[in-house]
């Protein structure tokens, strides 16, 4: 789903709902524009207006919900390759190459692009054979005593965790918006939209307010999209805690 093309598209059917009916309803025959028809008209928008309401309270407070606990996900999954990088530091200089193949992860995890298919970080699924790199190397080592076997095990456990994160994340970067749910609320809005217009005067007060909350309505579902999607578009997780993981790696 592109949200900035859904929120346009939305846009547009509600300009054309509300301003369309504005023009065309002089054009109504005169028992159209009687009181009792106005009424009835006005009291099945407003069970609708209630509705919508409700919904689009829902759908926000949800992907918000859902992005925050992505957000958090994401600083545990920070924090987890930090404590791998501590315990390979304890093990001594045997593991030096797989501090540097996770450094290298990390580095790419960073850079800040995520992608909807593979968040950290990239579609072609390079980043997931750089920390496959990783888990390979720590495989590759052989612990002299008891005391290297203990850190050496906490190290793969470790490193299986942020594995599974990984994956935890890669699945919840697909956005939970059901498309009927979505074209039902469209739906009830362009309902909504042509009520306004429909008894309304024909002027260019009108037609502007109508034009504008056409474009806030649109604009406050591109933001529910948006929030739907925490790895693309302009609100988006930030790799800031990447960036800190990769500086502490370098000290």
């Amino acid at each position: 789903m592109n949200p900035p093309a859904v929120a346009l598209f939305i846009f547009a059917l509600l300009v054309v709902a509300s301003v369309g009916v504005l023009f065309v309803q002089h054009r109504l025959p005169a028992r159209y524009h009687e009181e009792s028809t106005r009424t009835a008209v006005r009291t099945v928008a407003n069970i609708f207006v209630v509705m919508t309401s409700l919904v689009l309270g829902l759908m926000l407070n949800t992907t918000k919900n859902r992005f925050d606990a992505i957000n958090r996900d994401v600083h545990a999954f920070a924090t987890d390759l930090i404590l791998l990088d501590r315990t390979l530091q304890l093990y001594g200089q045997e593991t030096a190459e797989v501090r540097q193949r996770l450094k290298a992860y990390v580095a790419r995890a960073s850079d800040g692009k995520w992608t909807s298919s593979d968040p950290l970080l990239v579609s072609d699924q390079t980043s997931e054979q750089f920390l496959s790199n990783v888990g390979a190397a720590l495989r590759a080592i052989t612990p002299s005593d008891d005391q290297h076997l203990a850190v050496w095990s906490d190290a793969r456990q470790e490193y299986r965790r942020i594995v599974e994160m990984r994956w935890a994340l890669l699945e919840q970067s697909e956005g939970s918006i059901p498309v009927p749910l979505l074209a039902m609320v469209v739906a009830w809005l362009v309902l909504i939209f042509a009520n306004f217009g429909y008894g309304a005067v024909c002027n260019s007060v009108v037609v502007v307010s109508f034009v504008l909350a056409a474009a806030l309505i649109s604009g406050t579902l591109y933001l529910i999209l948006d929030l739907d999607a925490p790895f693309t578009g302009p609100i988006q997780v930030s790799s800031a805690p990447f960036e800190r993981v990769l500086a502490e790696m370098r000290r």
